[in-house]
């Protein structure tokens, strides 16, 4: 049975953000960004423990095409999205969510 997953609600926000960012420039990049999204959340909530062990507790998933990628926390049965942060901006900041 796949882990519900939850997102924070900065977490939320920073994925907004990248779309609106995408969709300014061009409507099918921000359509490739939110697949590549979708299809990262549905491994997570598939297999959250596949993912290897990043930083402070956390799993990462690494969005295809995209310098973005997911961190998250398994806290029971339920993934817990803690960032949608891009990998050249600001390593960790969101160590404190």
């Amino acid at each position: 049975m796949p882990a519900k997953v939850r997102f924070h609600p900065a977490a939320a926000e920073e994925a907004e953000a990248a779309y609106r960012w995408y969709h300014e420039r061009s409507p099918s990049a921000s359509s490739a960004f939110l697949a590549a999204l979708e299809r990262a959340v549905l491994l997570i909530s598939e297999a959250p423990e596949r993912p290897a062990a990043y930083l402070h507790e956390t799993r990462r998933v690494l969005l295809r095409r995209f310098p973005f990628m997911i961190v998250y926390r398994v806290a029971g049965d339920e993934v817990q999205v803690i960032s949608v942060a891009h990998g050249r901006r600001r390593p960790g900041y969101w160590r404190a969510r």
